[in-house]
């Protein structure tokens, strides 16, 4: 009988060692797998694991009783266990892929779930740290955004919005990754300002990034999903948006939704923000489409469009030189 001892307290890892050497040749294959993939192990159903591993279903649940466990079904919680927070868009989703529906139910149900997200966000405001956020972010020299993987995409639409009001916004999302941000940490000074944008699951990155600015004296505002974040400990000001999701670790609706609140309340604080969006109006211009006028017009042919132009635009070859075939029109 293996050592159950303390068993509740045991991690399926020290519990699979320690009997591992007396189990059969079969279990150890087991042992093997589970130990060097946890996370699959613990997404899988019985058969799919006794497939990977090589044996059956019956000595798939008789290695669990071998390691002290009553079955499979407990062998997958024990395994689940440490993992909730990144499993939990898995086991979310394999419940929905269960129940049978339509597309157009998918749509509506996703579609609902976001707008539950941006309700229950608009109601938990609140409004001091409203206020603080947007007095920080027109009050700082510099302005900072830390957000990396999906939170990445989110920064660069932050930074849209706050380019128009704000002189020095630096997405530190780049080709350079999250070592950028620690280059620039050593320059942040208390007049200077980072916006930390982490949802489930989160990224160590961003933390550490918060983490150095919140030492730093530097102002810190989080943009993450609620009291337990990792950010919350390392920020100044927080602004929280429920980001649950049936088929993804988060739904970004309600996050894209806080940050257009936030810039939309920056636009209305700042000064002359009407002179500004005038200004940036008339420099974007040239590359808005027009069915009146515009740049396609000026280089547009009778049927040929801008290629016809351009060949047209080629000297004749001389009759004495080499012969260059005309341009063709790429379309």
């Amino acid at each position: 009988m293996p050592d159950t001892s303390d068993a509740s307290d045991l991690t399926i890892a020290i519990r699979i060692s320690r009997v591992r050497p007396n189990l059969t040749r079969s279990h150890q294959q087991m042992a093997d797998y589970v130990l060097a993939h946890p996370l699959q192990a613990a997404t899988m159903p019985i058969d799919e694991l006794a497939a990977a591993v090589g044996v059956s279903v019956a000595t798939a649940n008789r290695f669990a009783r071998a390691i002290g466990l009553d079955g499979y079904p407990m062998l997958r919680a024990e395994l689940v266990r440490g993992f909730e927070a990144m499993l939990a868009p898995i086991e979310k989703m394999r419940i929905k892929l269960e129940k049978p529906s339509s597309m157009r139910d998918v749509f509506a149900a996703a579609l609902e779930e976001s707008q539950r997200n941006v309700a229950a966000t608009r109601e938990a405001l609140d409004a001091a740290s409203c206020e603080a956020a947007v007095s920080t972010i027109l009050r700082a020299r510099r302005i900072y955004l830390a957000g990396f993987g999906a939170s990445g995409w989110l920064a660069g639409l932050l930074q849209r919005g706050l380019d128009g009001h704000c002189d020095n916004v630096h997405l530190l999302a780049g080709v350079a990754g999250a070592s950028y941000g620690a280059r620039l940490l050593p320059r942040m000074t208390p007049d200077d300002m980072l916006i930390a944008i982490s949802y489930p699951r989160y990224l160590t990155d961003t933390v550490l990034l918060a983490q150095g600015a919140f030492q730093r004296g530097v102002s810190v505002l989080a943009l993450t999903d609620g009291p337990r974040s990792p950010l919350v400990p390392h920020a100044h000001v927080c602004l929280f948006a429920q980001t649950e999701n049936q088929y993804a670790a988060n739904s970004e609706s309600s996050a894209l939704a806080m940050i257009e609140a936030l810039t939309s309340a920056v636009a209305h604080q700042a000064k002359e923000s009407v002179k500004s969006a005038a200004r940036m109006t008339e420099a974007v211009l040239p590359w808005l489409h027009d069915g009146t006028r515009g740049r396609l017009e000026a280089g547009a042919g009778p049927r040929g469009g801008q290629g016809a132009t351009v060949a047209a635009a080629v000297p004749a070859p001389s009759p004495s030189g080499p012969q260059v075939p005309p341009l063709r029109d790429p379309g």
